[in-house]
């Protein structure tokens, strides 16, 4: 499925160019594809410099099919994930210092590499995960990108007893698994009057669900803010007690708008979280079977990315959208 540019539906193409792999590379036969809320910002001209044509789609399950010069830690017929982060260029200083997710040089799949919304797909050998046993390639899926950055996000929000989850998504609905298996107390927000997301939000062990405009029924210690929205910034800084912390998680936000000190004031803190490290997937794909992690999926026919797509936007999706060849 080839996206050509903002406004135009991605476009069934039948001869798309052969996934080869060069070296340091592998090919993958694509068993499913995640269909993230960044592929929407792409498509919608949120993000602006995709290289065209593109195979979009950042959260990628195949088996290796075909391997390029020089890979050594992959096989014919392994398993795979591929993420967002899809190449960085290792010697900067912050890949040096374990923060490749900040590489000025790094690449990203489904933006300027293609991605999984196809039959087959090439990506870096560095950049591909091991599958964990126990999931098949739909369920997968949503752990690449969903799942890590939920983690990651988790992970920048500390140890906090009382976590708030903005925007009830294919993020927050793995992250929620992630808390409660650490013993927090999860409060989700969704959009108000969101019933049903609140109802998923519950029933998946938040100890309170309710809509964005209103506050928790105890001050949060931290919050991580799913959806792209700004103005939930301000929000989540009212609903959080002193030194306590908000994670804006997405790649893509809208502005934030401009709000009173005395909300930040009591040493509060607002952080974003950009990407993700391999040592993130790595850590993530091993706790997952543990807790264990069950993704709630919806599967399309790749033919039908543009509607799983509209869906995504609307919001008619509970948990994540997938897309199988």
């Amino acid at each position: 499925m080839l996206f050509e540019g903002t406004g135009k539906p991605l476009r069934l193409e039948g001869k798309a160019e052969a996934a080869t792999p060069g070296p340091g590379q592998v090919a993958i036969r694509v068993g499913a594809c995640g269909v993230c809320r960044t592929d929407l910002h792409i498509v919608d001209g949120e993000l602006n410099r995709p290289k065209l044509p593109l195979i979009p789609g950042h959260e990628v399950v195949g088996t290796v099919d075909q391997l390029g010069a020089g890979v050594d830690r992959l096989k014919s017929g392994d398993r795979v994930g591929v993420p967002w982060l899809g190449w960085t260029c290792g010697h900067c200083a912050y890949c040096r210092s374990g923060r490749e997710n900040l590489c000025d040089a790094a690449r990203f799949t489904g933006y300027q590499i293609d991605g999984g919304y196809a039959e087959r797909a090439v990506a870096d050998a560095r950049f591909c995960f091991p599958i964990p046993a126990g999931y098949d390639d739909v369920a997968a899926a949503p752990l690449l990108c969903a799942g890590l950055i939920g983690y990651r996000a988790l992970r920048l929000a500390g140890d906090a007893e009382r976590l708030g989850l903005y925007g009830f998504g294919a993020a927050a609905h793995i992250a929620i698994q992630v808390a409660r298996h650490r013993g927090q107390k999860v409060f989700a927000f969704t959009k108000p009057g969101d019933t049903a997301g609140q109802e998923f939000a519950r029933g998946l062990g938040a100890v309170w669900a309710g809509g964005s405009d209103r506050l928790p029924p105890e001050p949060l210690e931290a919050a991580l803010i799913f959806a792209p929205v700004g103005a939930l910034v301000p929000a989540a800084l009212a609903a959080t007690a002193k030194g306590g912390t908000v994670v804006c998680a997405g790649i893509h936000m809208s502005d934030i708008p401009s709000f009173p000190y005395h909300l930040l004031w009591q040493e509060r803190v607002i952080r974003s979280v950009a990407n993700l490290t391999r040592a993130d997937g790595e850590e993530f794909l091993a706790l997952a079977p543990q807790v264990p992690v069950r993704t709630t999926t919806q599967a399309f026919p790749l033919a039908e990315a543009n509607e799983a797509l509209r869906r995504l936007r609307t919001g008619a999706i509970e948990g994540a959208a997938v897309l199988v060849p």
